[in-house]
Order: structure tokens, then C-alpha cells, then sequence
């Protein structure tokens, strides 16, 4: 794990974008087809304004997109990650692929194959990059402490979530220990107790078990925590 701790969120957040470029430049280095990335929801996402901005036109071209989780609400509705970032113009229409975790009138059972398929094909496998945020009780995409969080699949369904709303789709956490390089965006002191406890390796939050893991912060944690 490498810790990044910077002075305010929005150096922790550019740090977070430049990385995210890095990581996105070397896997497209060794594919000839172009990066697979998956981003979140929350403020962690705002890094994606920066890395589109930064990344080359071709390379950016090559990026295919998708989430690690979504929750399961119409697309206009403000709590969906798609919808959301669609929006807020962090989905460029020139990516080669992009893929929701869930869209208007799904189920469970189309998604799960959708999912599959891209995994076999726009995704070929697995991620190269992840970009995560961290919540306060230290949950990871929708993958919550305290929660049956292993799977043999891509995705998982959450049908009672501790926080507003219930029901979610996530990448699992195997999908997220296969990626190349894992980013975790985690900025305020609302969020100190759980990076602290990730930090010590507590293995009762999903993102202990992450290899490859980079966590970009403005929290001081060596001097405060």
C-alpha cells in the first residue's frame, strides 16, 4: 500500500487524477485495444474531470469505461452514479466502451449477463484501474463492512444497504483484486477513522484485502491518527 497524504482535498484530488493518467498510460502500453478503467460515484469521481483533461485524445479514445457500482435507481434520478457523472460531463462520448453496472428497467439477471459479456469482451478480463472512494464506515464501491462481500462473480446485488439508497450492484471484490493498480480517493476528517484502520490493515474492511492499492489523502495520518 502507498500512502499519498497531501495539504488540501483538491491537491489529494489532483494527485488522485495524475495517477489515475499513469496508470492508464502504462496498461495501454501493453494493450492493443485500449485501457480497461471502472470509477465511482461521491466525491471521489471529481479526480475524473482532471484525467480527462490530462489524457492524450488517442489514448483517451482507447478507454473503456465502466463503474464499481451503481445503485439501482432510474438514470435521471441525482443518486445514480451514470446518471450522475453523464451530467456532470465525466463521460466523454468518445470512449471506445462504456458500461453501466445498471440501467432504466434492468434486472438482476440482465445485468449479471451483460456483465459477464464485458468482462469476456470490451473489458477482456479485468481492470486496469480502479478509482474507489472510501466512505466513513469504511465501505469500498457498495462493498460494506460487516457484509458478505466474496463472490465468484463480477458483480454482486445488495438489496439492503446501510445507507440511502437500499438496493445496489457492485463489482466484487474479486474484480477489484484483479485490477492493475487500485486508487482510493479519501479526503476529510470524516474519514480518518477508516483510512486509519485500512492503514493498520483491518482486514474487516474490503479494501485491506487490495493489492496494488494507492490511497491519496488530505489527512496527515502518521502525526494524527
Amino acid at each position: 500500500m502507498e500512502i499519498l497524504s497531501r495539504e488540501t482535498a483538491a491537491a489529494a484530488i489532483a494527485t488522485a487524477a495524475v495517477r489515475v493518467v499513469a496508470a492508464l498510460t502504462a496498461a495501454d502500453a501493453k494493450r492493443w485495444d485500449g485501457p480497461r478503467l471502472a470509477i465511482p460515484g461521491g466525491s471521489a469521481v471529481k479526480a475524473m474531470a482532471g484525467v480527462w483533461t490530462a489524457l492524450p485524445d488517442e489514448l483517451r479514445r482507447r478507454v473503456r469505461l465502466t463503474w464499481v457500482d451503481e445503485r439501482c435507481v432510474p438514470e435521471a434520478d441525482k443518486e445514480s452514479n451514470h446518471g450522475a457523472a453523464r451530467r456532470g460531463g465525466l463521460v466523454p462520448r468518445d470512449l471506445a466502451a462504456v458500461q453501466p453496472l445498471w440501467w432504466d428497467g434492468a434486472t438482476q439477471e440482465e445485468v449479471t449477463a451483460r456483465m459477464d459479456l464485458a468482462f469476456a469482451g470490451s473489458l477482456a478480463g479485468g481492470l486496469d484501474v480502479a478509482l474507489l472512494g472510501l466512505g466513513e464506515d469504511g465501505h469500498v464501491a457498495s462493498l460494506f463492512p460487516g457484509r458478505e462481500w466474496r463472490s465468484e462473480s463480477w458483480v454482486t446485488f445488495i438489496k439492503d444497504a446501510p445507507k440511502p439508497p437500499p438496493e445496489r450492484v457492485s463489482l466484487t471484490l474479486g474484480a477489484l483484486m484483479l485490477a492493475g493498480q487500485v486508487i482510493l480517493l479519501a479526503t476529510g476528517e470524516g474519514k480518518r477513522e477508516a483510512l486509519t484502520r485500512l492503514v493498520r490493515g483491518d482486514k474487516a474492511l474490503p479494501a485491506a484485502h487490495l493489492e496494488r492499492l494507492i490511497v491519496v489523502t488530505d489527512l496527515d495520518l502518521e502525526r494524527k491518527s
